[in-house]
Order: structure tokens, then C-alpha cells, then sequence
């Protein structure tokens, strides 16, 4: 009865919503990739989708397979979380990492920018890194919270 309520609830907003461009289908779910799951998404396996993460969110980008597929000038960014390569524009293989620590105001406020308006703006969400959700030692982020998350919304989840 609660979920009914919550969603009915819901229901009459959904369809005060802009219809996202590419709204993934409703059947795909939210993924947890950990590094070596999100590495087979390089580009360069053909017929595969091509995946990047900027501060944990991961992202397919295989609609701009001209820049991110294989032997494309951004391919370096993409089958990892490049959050620091993003912030700094830089392909060295040593920013290519989610690390922000030591960036400056200017380049996370272009981190910003570019994530808001480049990639939440232009390509779907398919999951997070696991580093997003998880410490380290695999105990769960207690600052992690679904609702703050780009795109994310109860009715898509459930």
C-alpha cells in the first residue's frame, strides 16, 4: 500500500517531466562497476559499448564514438574513472584517475561544468564505479545518497 501510495504520488510529476533525450530504457538497471568491469568498456572491443566515468558516475558515451571510440582523439579517457583528466583537460596517463586531491578552484569548477553540462547533458547514466558507493575496504560509503545522485529518481530505481 505504501509503494502504491508513493508511487501514485509520483505518477502525476513524471509526466510534468522534459522528456529526456536519451533516457535510458526503463528495464536497464543502475550498475556497480569496479575498475576492471569498467575496462572492458575501452572502445575497443567492436560492437561493445563504450563507457567513462567522471566522479563516479559512468557514463555511455558510445554515441560519440568518434571521439571516445577506438584510435579517437579522447579514447585514453574512457574504460576507467577519469575525473582528474576531465578536470585538468589532460589525456597524461598519470591524471587519467578519479584522485581530485591537489586540483585547483579553477579546474574543479571546470569539472563541474563540463560534467554538468557535457556529460550529464548529453550521454546516460549507466551505473557508478564501485569506489563511489564502496570504501576500500568494501564496507558501504555512509556519505553515499542515492537521491543527490545525477538522474536518479525513486520511480526509475524501483
Amino acid at each position: 500500500p505504501l509503494l502504491l501510495l508513493l508511487l501514485l504520488l509520483l505518477l502525476p510529476a513524471a509526466s510534468a517531466e522534459p522528456e529526456l533525450r536519451f533516457r535510458p530504457p526503463a528495464e536497464a538497471p543502475v550498475r556497480l562497476f569496479t575498475e576492471p568491469e569498467l575496462a572492458r568498456y575501452d572502445g575497443h572491443q567492436e560492437g561493445q559499448p563504450i563507457y567513462l566515468a567522471v566522479k563516479g558516475v559512468v557514463f555511455d558515451v558510445t554515441s560519440g564514438k568518434e571521439f571516445y571510440g577506438k584510435g579517437a582523439p579522447y579514447n585514453a579517457l574512457v574504460g576507467k574513472d577519469s575525473t582528474r583528466g576531465v578536470a585538468k583537460m589532460s589525456l597524461d596517463p598519470a591524471d587519467l584517475t578519479h584522485d581530485t586531491t591537489g586540483l585547483t578552484e579553477e579546474e574543479l569548477k571546470s569539472l563541474d561544468d563540463i560534467f554538468n553540462n557535457v556529460y550529464k547533458a548529453k550521454y546516460p547514466i549507466v551505473g557508478y564505479t564501485s569506489r563511489r558507493i564502496l570504501n576500500e575496504d568494501g564496507s558501504p560509503n555512509l556519505d553515499f545518497k542515492p537521491e543527490d545522485q545525477p538522474h536518479f529518481s525513486i520511480k526509475d530505481e524501483f
